[in-house]
């Protein structure tokens, strides 16, 4: 009888948590913003499952589609610059226990060659496969058929972000509307527009706000972003059905707000939408 062993991969992108049969690997932060003086950040890597796992650790780089998707791709778009260039990161491989956590140090370079604007690739991180737990070979009475083994092997990526220069970015929400049929969830339709030379990463928030002036939040969404040199991004998320809800009546306010700890932070888009 042969055996096949079939690896399958898996990318998830711009998601904190990575979960697999060699442990589940937890990542903060989700981002890395080099604009200052600071030359080197840390990531945090801990393994909160209950099975050794290693990871290999690389620079990818991707694109951004227009409604959310990522491409993996070796050659920036129009537009597009890649930090790869620019940084090193050390170690190349983490083997962490239950429970254990190490740190993945990630250092800017050559910074005198850095030009205006904003440079973007991505850290990924993929799970090695552990040969013992690939599966016992089937048996099969008959030597001459084949049995195939697939074996997931999940990876995630955070994003890397070098800005240089007068920070330049504004964001505008268009194109709303509202899809509310009678015996299903209402879905809110928008387009995230940016402008200027850095990408944006912020919160959308959805009040409902009756004709009585009642507010109810009946949406929110983190970590939206939209990386250069996209101008846009399509969006579409679905709401709450809540008592005392009615998506024919009063109006919905739309914010998109950096990620804050302040209790009310200031949006940076916001918009309204007359229901009827």
């Amino acid at each position: 009888m042969r055996i096949i062993h079939l690896l399958t991969f898996i990318t998830l992108l711009l998601f904190p948590l990575l979960s697999s049969a060699q442990g589940n690997l937890l990542i903060t932060p989700m981002r890395v913003i080099f604009d200052g003086q600071k030359r080197i950040q840390e990531l945090n890597l801990a393994n909160t499952g209950q099975d050794t796992a290693r990871y290999l650790i690389s620079i990818i780089e991707i694109r951004m589609n227009s409604n959310g998707t990522f491409d993996k791709i070796t050659e920036p778009d129009s537009g597009q610059l890649f930090a790869s260039s620019f940084l090193r990161f050390f170690p190349k491989s983490v083997t962490l226990a239950p429970g254990e956590a190490q740190l993945v140090k990630v250092q800017l370079i050559k910074t005198g060659q850095l030009q205006a604007g904003e440079y973007r690739s991505h850290i990924y991180f993929r799970a090695v496969p552990d040969p013992k737990v690939q599966g016992e070979p089937i048996r099969l009475k008959d030597s001459s058929s084949i049995s195939v083994s697939l074996t997931p092997v999940f990876g995630i990526s955070i994003p890397v972000i070098i800005r240089t220069g007068a920070p330049d970015a504004q964001v505008n929400l268009t194109d709303i509307s509202l899809q509310a049929p009678e015996n299903a969830p209402a879905h809110l339709n928008m387009v995230v527009r940016r402008s200027g030379n850095h990408s944006v990463y912020g919160d959308i928030n959805i009040d409902y706000v009756s004709e009585k002036g009642k507010i109810t939040t009946v949406g929110s969404v983190k970590g939206l972003a939209v990386y250069t040199p996209n101008v846009f991004r399509q969006f579409q998320m679905k709401l709450e059905t809540k008592p005392g809800i009615d998506y024919h009546n009063g109006k919905l306010r739309i914010s998109y707000t950096k990620p804050s700890k302040d209790a009310v932070p200031d949006p940076m888009a916001q918009t309204e939408l007359q229901l009827h």
